[in-house]
């Protein structure tokens, strides 16, 4: 998705987005390398966790520690969490929250298995758009952890959608601020809601959301688990995601 516009209602250059991308590398220490889908396993056995310096969720300053699971192989595209994510959280047509990602392998000669990835804000415990947002637009929620935007402070720099390793931000022309995924933090789980809308809407129940400081949540039971590998996309930015991927 091309960015149309920045805050002052330029176009934005090849030059400009180089250079935020520039700052946002040099301020967070993130690695250029790889793809946004490269990925290492996250095994839940503690001595090669502490190995891959992933074990960041636990224990966990914020109550409730929200995070989601998602079980990519159950997913069958059928888009139902990207409509639910639009109509609950008023997401223009040309914008996203989440998305799905589509990846086909070759199982033979002239024989494709296609994986279905949904992807979205990874509500990073160390957070590459937070540290580089000069107005404090986009910070994380003392409580409970969440990556939040906040529209009227945010300039339309754009620095956080470089910054970011994702690729979870878009530029909302309405609002004229940068928008993303929260959790459903302001339209949900605010009002006593239990899921975030995509999870809620998936009928294979692929998206597992939930607190991670609960001992007895599914989420909680998922990751730290045995006999399943868990991962997280692009840990070598070192930006700790708190969307956690499994095959069941």
């Amino acid at each position: 998705m091309k960015d149309k516009h920045i805050g002052d209602n330029r176009p934005v250059t090849d030059k400009e987005r180089r250079a935020f991308l520039k700052l946002g590398l040099k301020i967070t220490g993130v690695v250029a390398g790889g793809t946004m889908l490269s990925t290492v396993s996250l095994l839940t056995d503690r001595a090669r966790a502490d190995e891959l310096n992933l074990r960041w969720y636990e224990p966990s300053k914020y109550k409730p520690h929200y995070c989601m699971v998602i079980r990519q192989n159950l997913c069958v595209d059928c888009e139902r969490c990207m409509d639910a994510c639009v109509k609950t959280n008023n997401v223009p047509a040309y914008g996203y929250r989440t998305t799905i990602m589509e990846k086909r392998i070759e199982v033979s000669p002239g024989r494709f298995s296609v994986i279905f990835r949904p992807v979205l804000c990874n509500q990073c415990m160390d957070p590459p758009c937070v540290r580089v947002c000069p107005t404090m637009a986009t910070h994380k929620d003392p409580k409970t952890g969440i990556v939040i935007m906040d529209s009227k402070k945010c300039i339309g720099c754009k620095t956080c959608m470089a910054a970011c390793p994702y690729n979870a931000r878009y530029f909302n022309e309405e609002k004229r601020a940068v928008d993303k995924c929260n959790f459903c933090f302001d339209t949900r789980l605010s009002k006593g809601e239990k899921l975030t809308a995509c999870a809620e809407a998936c009928p294979a129940k692929v998206r597992v959301f939930g607190d991670l400081t609960e001992r007895e949540s599914e989420v909680y039971q998922l990751i730290h688990q045995t006999e399943k590998t868990v991962w997280v996309l692009r840990p070598e930015t070192g930006a700790k995601p708190n969307i956690f991927y499994l095959n069941v």
